[in-house]
């Protein structure tokens, strides 16, 4: 019956090793440790993920610069392009206008030139008919006077006037009437033209001598000449003005036509480009909107993430500290209720005559001779003595036995207590250093593939800023170049335009002085007409070749400076967007030269820190491994030393227990013998 009570009391003591009250501070040991470890996690991920933000932030805000730069450039070009396109339609208009006035003048003028040289052809043919019958009926009437008493001398002579000495020269078959009609018709107008100029008849009456008619005649004859040699020299000037006028029209429209043709093709190259960036500023426009929208979404993320966290740091801290004071309420207010609700009360031991504590005595003995510890055995030996010594002197031994039981385990569970305590710190202290290590070598990992890529960053965009310096310097030299050529070719036009001017206006001066010598009909000499005429005909070839050479010459300058003009405008956009990207890219290797800088100082400090937490964790193995006994063998052994301790203080509480209620069943029962 003792063995079983015995037996039962070990077993309720092994049952209750670990309390309820235990359990629960274990538990919530271990959700601290959970929390705090979702709490490391939680940070590595933001962690990550605001450097995520800082660096796609940092891309856009890279990409809306560049963006709005862009959309500045094009607004200005398609402003550029748009007063350009309403400058040539200006000119266009006032080109197609002049054209227009000036073939409107060349019709009118050559309209005005073909009624003149008909009227000059009429008149002309007029006055040859009449100098031709002027000249006939004076040789007739000559050869007539020189017959002596003929009848046409005997009516010539009783003539009073020409027109009845050209009747009678009818009569005589001398003249037809149509002839006569037409000189009288001449002496009629003359005999006007001489009133209305001398305010008296000049050939109307005559003298009646054959001298007085053909002297008439003769003097008809002259002054129809002098009108056919004045009608023909108006016909000569009035034909070169009309040709000089038409050149001068002619060449204006065709020089006009040629400025309308570049006009038209400058114009469809300012509508194309204007079209151009207008779907460039579309798209650039439609993408910085994108860009600055997606950078504001990207804020708002990256910020509902930062609060995201902050409350979940938060809301982890709460429960840390609601975990911590749980645990400091239980360890601190439930020491006695757990020890009145799972412990064993203690109770005086059996007298030695039951036989319990030599049990004891021998429970210890092996105890100590399984865990080989000399201290049990010295124990062992001590209990042993006490209870002889105590019963010897008649006291009660088993509050001595109980004494060296208690001090022993007191003992043991103050080493493990400190074993435990090393061993804590050892683990937090290795824990902490391997966590420390691992991150510094993260850190570490993470800088150094930082460093290396803004290294290749930097190294790609001063790549870049080299080759568009390159294209930049290029630019300049091609740039130089055509200034060169420009200013060549200007100073060559300015010359040979001057030379070519000077021949146009030397040509025109002698053709002047030439046409109006010529043109003189009182010449006191005999001139080369003919000679003269060929001279004049090469001049007015000389100068339509200069002239010609004159203007295309000018058209060839005016291209020329257009062109230079286009190439010098695109030149410096060209030059102008280079020079941004340079500044910019620039700007941006810089940056990132520096930051490649910080993080090479915040490198060597982690460097520095891992150096000397790899120190420090050299000195914890050193002090926490290298044991000669590990802490876990030691620990069990302990730990079994102990728990033998505590069975065998229970045995001889079981005993007494037992003990005391035989006491109280058989109060008043007589004594056996």
């Amino acid at each position: 019956m003792v063995g079983v009570l015995a037996l039962m009391a070990v077993s309720f003591a092994g049952a209750t090793a670990v309390s309820p009250i235990e359990k629960i501070v274990q538990m919530i040991s271990d959700l601290q440790a959970k929390v705090l470890g979702e709490g490391t996690d939680a940070q590595k991920v933001y962690d990550e993920y605001a450097e995520w933000c800082e660096d796609r932030s940092t891309k856009l805000g890279f990409e809306i610069k560049t963006g709005k730069a862009e959309v500045a450039e094009l607004k200005a070009t398609i402003e550029e392009e748009t007063s350009s396109i309403g400058a040539l339609e200006t000119k266009i208009e006032e080109l197609s206008s002049d054209i227009q006035a000036d073939e409107a003048d060349l019709a009118a003028a050559t309209k005005i030139r073909e009624k003149e040289a008909a009227d000059f052809a009429a008149e002309e043919k007029e006055l040859t008919t009449v100098m031709n019958m002027l000249e006939r009926a004076t040789s007739i009437l000559s050869k007539e006077m020189a017959k002596s008493g003929g009848a046409a001398m005997l009516q010539m002579k009783s003539a009073t006037s020409l027109t009845d000495a050209l009747s009678v020269m009818v009569s005589a078959s001398v003249l037809s009437s149509a002839d006569a009609s037409r000189l009288t018709a001449l002496v009629q107008t003359t005999d006007s033209d001489s009133d209305s100029a001398m305010g008296a008849p000049a050939a109307a009456v005559y003298e009646g001598k054959s001298g007085g008619i053909i002297g008439t005649l003769e003097g008809l004859t002259e002054k129809a000449e002098g009108q056919l040699d004045k009608a023909r020299k108006e016909e000569r000037t009035a034909a070169q003005n009309y040709e000089m006028l038409k050149q001068s029209l002619t060449d204006e429209v065709k020089f006009a036509n040629s400025d309308m043709d570049k006009a038209k093709k400058n114009l469809a190259e300012s509508q194309e480009g204007k079209a151009t960036a207008t779907g460039g500023l579309e798209v650039t426009s439609k993408d910085l909107a994108e860009d600055i929208e997606t950078k504001s979404g990207l804020h708002q993320d990256c910020m509902n993430a930062a609060q995201e966290f902050e409350l979940a740091t938060k809301s982890r801290g709460e429960e840390l500290n609601a975990l911590a004071t749980a645990k400091k309420v239980i360890l601190e207010a439930t020491g006695g209720a757990a020890e009145q609700s799972y412990g064993l009360n203690q109770v005086s031991f059996l007298q030695l005559s039951n036989g319990v504590a030599p049990q004891a005595v021998r429970f210890v003995r092996e105890l100590a001779r399984k865990s080989k510890s000399p201290a049990l055995a010295q124990l062992a030996s001590r209990m042993n003595s006490a209870i002889r010594l105590g019963a010897a002197a008649g006291g009660d031994p088993f509050a001595k036995v109980k004494g060296l039981i208690t001090d022993m385990i007191a003992t043991l569970e103050g080493e493990a207590e400190e074993d435990a305590t090393q061993k804590a710190y050892c683990d937090k202290e290795m824990s902490e250093a391997t966590a420390k290590h691992e991150d510094l070598t993260a850190e570490s990992d993470k800088l150094s593939t930082k460093i290396d890529q803004d290294k290749a960053s930097s190294a790609k965009l001063n790549e870049q800023v080299a080759t568009l310096q390159n294209e930049l310097a290029g630019m300049a030299k091609a740039k130089a170049e055509a200034d060169k050529l420009r200013a060549e070719e200007n100073a060559a036009f300015k010359k040979n335009s001057a030379e070519m001017k000077m021949g146009v206006n030397g040509v025109r001066k002698a053709l002047q002085v030439l046409k109006e010598y010529y043109a003189q009909g009182d010449k006191s000499h005999e001139s080369s007409g003919g000679a003269g005429a060929g001279i004049i005909g090469l001049l007015e070839v000389c100068e339509s070749d200069f002239t010609k050479g004159l203007t295309e010459m000018t058209a060839e300058e005016e291209t020329a400076a257009s062109d230079y003009e286009s190439y010098s405008k695109q030149d410096q956009i060209d030059r102008a967007a280079k020079e941004q990207d340079v500044k910019y890219k620039g700007k941006e290797a810089a940056g990132l030269d520096k930051a490649v800088a910080e993080l090479s100082g915040d490198l060597a400090t982690v460097t520095d820190e891992l150096g000397a937490v790899n120190s420090g964790l050299d000195k914890l193995k050193e002090m926490c491994v290298a044991k000669a006994e590990p802490y876990a063998e030691k620990k069990a052994r302990r730990e079994a030393e102990i728990a033998g301790l505590k069975e065998a203080q229970q045995i001889l509480e079981g005993e007494a227990l037992i003990q005391k209620s035989t006491k109280h069943t058989l109060r008043g029962a007589k004594k056996h013998f």
